[in-house]
């Protein structure tokens, strides 16, 4: 162990001595493992020695039928190295064949090391076979706690629950927290949901109802000759925005723009009169040079959209699935939901997303942004002003 010398300055173990740790690994390859830990464990008494040292002391004890000494040994390279992937899975195994009650969340602990890559043919079957203790300690751990709020979850309403849920999520890593981490513009003190519920949008029946007619105006503005068609994403090459590089420019993902950065787009709106009188009644930002924004949203078959986030969180995002193939998903951070047409929703696109359209047909949305609901018309104002004196060109998106 290291130690203060008399001026009070930290002294550093000494390093093995090279000749015992030769003499230990000669004795081991002779099959004298008694011999060749104690060996060791006299080479390792100075209190020095790296991880892989002190897990080979671990390895012998263990073939040697003694899981406490293995264990102790595993402990001192954990000590020097408390994130070591072998080093946690070897003292999962131990507690796990000395029947500790800790053992499933050793398990835990290993698993969330797991190096990518194949594992090797030695090391798979030791992982799997922890996976499925650990799975069987978290099953264990999820009955307590339903248990525990049984009562609660019974009088909650359904955002309530959902919230429960997600808590109890969470503490198993079932789920992954996500928080709001928009590129521009942060609003404190707002509410980070990835999908927000929809009684706080009591306009979403009305929109639903005529999804019909949106997706006729739809199609007849993909079918005129005077509708332009333009890459969802549009910046300058130079510019620091590697999470939309793919698509920049790309026509995988086009959108058809009825309001763009706060401009009615004539010769787009002009073909969709159901879908602009819809738009004027719902709770838009007004802030200049940068919205609303509304458009229809096309992604080509076959086409994903990596993980991002937007720009402003001081205003959501809606969708309105008009043409949906089966299998088209949309993640916001730790919740994944298939578009199904007609069914509208609203969630925080400055929480990490991604989509994907796995069919080989087109998959049409209407995109459109509302105030987030957490801002007083104050806060509406004051944000409104402050982005119009700081509109950036970059990226070119319409969901600033």
């Amino acid at each position: 162990m290291a130690g203060l010398g008399g001026d009070g300055i930290r002294m550093m173990p000494a390093a093995p001595d090279p000749g015992l740790l030769a003499q230990a690994d000669a004795l081991v390859r002779q099959g004298d493992l008694p011999g060749g830990a104690g060996v060791l464990e006299q080479a390792l008494s100075g209190g020095g020695g790296a991880p892989a040292h002190w897990l080979q002391l671990a390895g012998l004890r263990r073939a040697m039928r003694q899981p406490r000494r293995a264990l102790d040994a595993v402990q001192q390279a954990l000590a020097l190295a408390p994130l070591d992937f072998l080093a946690l899975v070897l003292r999962a195994s131990l507690l796990e064949q000395m029947g500790d009650d800790h053992c499933g969340q050793a398990w835990d602990e290993a698993l969330a090391q797991r190096p990518s890559g194949d594992l090797g043919a030695t090391l798979t079957p030791v992982v799997t076979a922890g996976e499925k203790v650990r799975d069987a300690w978290l099953r264990q751990r999820e009955d307590m706690m339903r248990n525990a709020i049984r009562a609660q979850e019974t009088a909650a309403d359904g955002d309530t629950l959902w919230r429960m849920n997600r808590f109890r999520d969470n503490i198993l890593h079932k789920t992954k927290v996500f928080h709001s981490e928009p590129t521009h513009f942060h609003y404190p003190g707002l509410v980070e949901r990835e999908f927000h519920p929809r009684e706080h949008f009591p306009w979403l029946s009305d929109l639903e109802a005529a999804t019909d007619a949106i997706r006729e105006e739809m199609r007849t503005a993909m079918a005129s000759e005077r509708s332009e068609l333009l890459p969802y994403i549009q910046y300058q090459d130079h510019e620091a925005l590697a999470q939309w590089r793919p698509l920049n420019r790309n026509r995988d993902w086009t959108a058809i723009h009825l309001l763009r950065q706060g401009q009615a787009v004539a010769q787009n709106a002009g073909q969709c009169p159901v879908t602009m009188e819809l738009l004027g009644r719902l709770p838009q930002p007004d802030i200049a040079g940068a919205s609303p924004n509304a458009m229809f949203s096309l992604l080509a078959p076959n086409t994903a959209i990596p993980p991002h986030v937007g720009v402003n969180n001081a205003r959501l995002v809606c969708h309105l699935p008009l043409v949906v193939p089966d299998g088209c998903w949309f993640r916001v951070g730790a919740e994944t939901r298939f578009w199904r047409e007609g069914e509208a929703f609203v969630f925080d696109d400055t929480i990490e997303h991604e989509a994907m359209n796995p069919s080989d047909r087109l998959r049409v949305v209407l995109i459109f942004d509302v105030w987030h609901p957490g801002l007083t018309e104050l806060e509406q104002s004051a944000v409104s002003a402050v982005i119009a004196t700081e509109v950036v060109d970059a990226p070119r998106r319409s969901d600033l």
